[in-house]
């Protein structure tokens, strides 16, 4: 029942990026990015990605700060995670 935000470590296009995922619905992650102002386009089948800029505003609107690791767990406890061959599809 919460919206995950992991420390962003992963770098492109000149910052590093993290993950913002749900541990309930995507209904809930999509509701969240739009109040966030994320951009659709941010939307990797499970997660969006978020450049470290953004991190501070996200938690202030009510992100949970986690490891990459509890997020992981978390998404895929939910059922939300999509594994990287059925992404391909």
């Amino acid at each position: 029942m919460a919206v995950l935000i992991d420390e962003p470590i992963w770098p492109n296009h000149g910052t590093v990026w993290g993950h913002l995922v749900s541990d309930t619905s995507l209904e809930e992650l999509h509701a969240f990015a739009r109040r966030a102002g994320i951009p659709e386009r941010g939307f990797d089948h499970d997660h969006y990605d978020y450049p470290l800029g953004r991190r501070e505003q996200l938690l202030a609107l009510g992100a949970e700060a986690v490891t990459g690791r509890e997020l992981l767990r978390r998404l895929q406890e939910a059922g939300l995670r999509v594994r990287q061959k059925d992404k391909r599809r």
